[in-house]
């Protein structure tokens, strides 16, 4: 078995101050070709030395097999089979990730290093990969050039294990329905939540990172407060991812809760970063409640109570 790269996860352990402050720091891997991947290291629970793989049958495609981690059985994921890129036959390295409430392997060729960024310098590309066009949620570019691509995980983990089903969920009685903004840079959270807030029979409106749903928001205030309407008329509930592009859902929470035309107004955040850490950083800049992905029902019923007590 191999042992944790216990350098590098000391410093993944002393992160989480940066929650809040627009900055991420992004743990660096390749796939065995040119291109240079990140991933959040809020995500990253260890990394150590590939080992032995157990082939199991009617694995999905992309998944090598199964390994044991001091007791635990997890799904080995090859990113580069996955993604269609980089040297599938290289495997040297697993990076052990926790998120949505599940915890797997992904397989790379090598691990870099660890890097801070701002989450302002964080765009939405505008031209993916070839055969990883769903897959990348964001593009940065590192000093000297290099541009680093952040992986969509979540919908990694979706393509290839599944997606859960939406099933009935919870409807909002006797209340207005109130329109739902909700922000999220991931294509399939989006699509989650949507799903949810139609079978409540709710409006929203989204944004897909946090600098365009300040925008957003300010402008639904602005006009509220020309007209001379309640915003409450017109805006229910705002729901926050953690991680997203330009300005990340704790530095967006802080300006909503910071501005009195929003006053009294619930932002729920639903985040893949289901930590006790990231529920405490949260509660600091002012959300009202915290929800993993995906799990439709905590949602549905998170937003129906939201929005009755509203």
């Amino acid at each position: 078995m191999g042992a944790p790269d216990t350098p590098l996860m000391n410093m993944v352990n002393d992160r989480t101050r940066l929650a809040g402050s627009n900055r991420m720091e992004l743990l660096l891997f390749s796939l065995g070709g040119s291109e240079t991947f990140g991933i959040n290291v809020f995500k990253v629970r260890e990394v150590c030395e590939a080992m032995a793989i157990t082939r199991t049958p009617n694995m999905p495609r992309g998944v090598e097999g199964i390994v044991s981690l001091r007791g635990a059985i997890l799904p080995v994921i090859h990113l580069a089979k996955c993604l269609g890129i980089g040297d599938e036959n290289a495997g040297a390295k697993l990076i052990i990730t926790e998120f949505s409430g599940r915890t797997q392997a992904f397989l790379v060729a090598d691990v870099d290093r660890i890097v801070r960024v701002d989450w302002e310098n964080v765009r939405s590309p505008q031209s993916m990969l070839a055969g990883g066009a769903s897959r990348v949620t964001a593009i940065t570019e590192l000093d000297g050039g290099k541009l680093v691509s952040i992986l969509d995980v979540e919908q990694i983990l979706a393509d290839v294990m599944g997606e859960d089903l939406v099933t009935r969920v919870e409807e909002v009685p006797q209340v207005r329905t109130n329109q739902v903004f909700f922000a999220d840079d991931s294509a399939l959270a989006r699509k989650k939540i949507a799903e949810v807030l139609d079978q409540m029979h709710l409006p929203y409106q989204y944004a897909t990172n946090g600098r365009e749903a300040w925008e957003k928001l300010q402008v639904i205030a602005s006009r509220c407060a020309q007209s001379g309407e309640p915003l409450a008329q017109h805006l229910g509930l705002i729901l926050v991812d953690a991680e997203m592009p330009e300005m990340d859902g704790y530095v967006l929470t802080r300006h909503i809760k910071s501005d009195a035309r929003f006053n009294g107004l619930n932002v729920v955040m639903h985040s893949s970063l289901s930590s006790v850490a990231n529920r405490k950083l949260g509660q600091q800049v002012g959300v009202d409640a915290y929800v993993a992905k995906f799990h439709p029902d905590e949602l549905s019923h998170e937003i129906a109570a939201r929005l009755v007590s509203h």
